[in-house]
């Protein structure tokens, strides 16, 4: 990304790198409207919210998608320091801080010093934890499977790729923004 330095309601904004999409062409403007569509019914599709309530619960009981990240990664391990759960889940130490607060008020996970360290805050994964992220994982491993069958067996590696690429572009996208917030001091 180009970094000019410009900014609309105190949001960088960066200019693409050169990638032969031409804006102007209509097919190439239509298969980037389509890839936008796309997206956009991941994240708000009608069937997005159901999807939610069946992996994650509903009413009371539901978890964020956040904190499902969170016992993802918990159950991996008998306990991490904060600081290294935050960094595995890529977000700021307080954002992880918050994820664990509510798994812990739950009775999900559980937070102690540490056995060296007692300024170090570790966390750990309750046996009721571990038995929820079982159950989201059986519902997740179904909607793979349903997923995958939507796809020959020879696309799979071909979907897998794509996706991988796109959340990179995605990283590296932010990344810049980032990167030119800071040079331009927007926010």
């Amino acid at each position: 990304m180009s970094r000019g330095g410009d900014s609309h309601y105190g949001v960088a904004v960066v200019t693409p790198r050169p990638n032969g999409l031409n804006s102007i062409d209509p097919a190439q403007r239509e298969l980037a409207l389509r890839v936008g569509r796309a997206w956009r019914e991941l994240r708000r599709g009608a069937s997005m919210g159901a999807l939610m309530d069946y992996l994650f619960g509903k009413g009371d009981d539901a978890l964020e998608t956040g904190q499902m990240d969170t016992l993802d990664l918990l159950v991996t391990q008998d306990a991490w320091r904060m600081g290294d759960l935050a960094d595995a889940l890529r977000v700021d130490p307080s954002t992880a801080t918050r994820a664990v607060q509510r798994l812990e008020r739950v009775g999900l996970a559980t937070r102690c010093g540490g056995s060296d360290d007692k300024r170090v805050v570790m966390v750990s994964v309750t046996d009721k934890g571990r038995h929820r992220h079982a159950e989201a994982l059986i519902r997740r491993q179904a909607l793979l499977a349903n997923i995958m069958q939507s796809f020959d067996r020879d696309e799979w590696p071909v979907l897998a790729e794509l996706l991988e690429r796109f959340v990179g572009s995605l990283d590296e996208f932010m990344n810049d923004v980032r990167d030119s917030s800071t040079e331009t001091g927007t926010s």
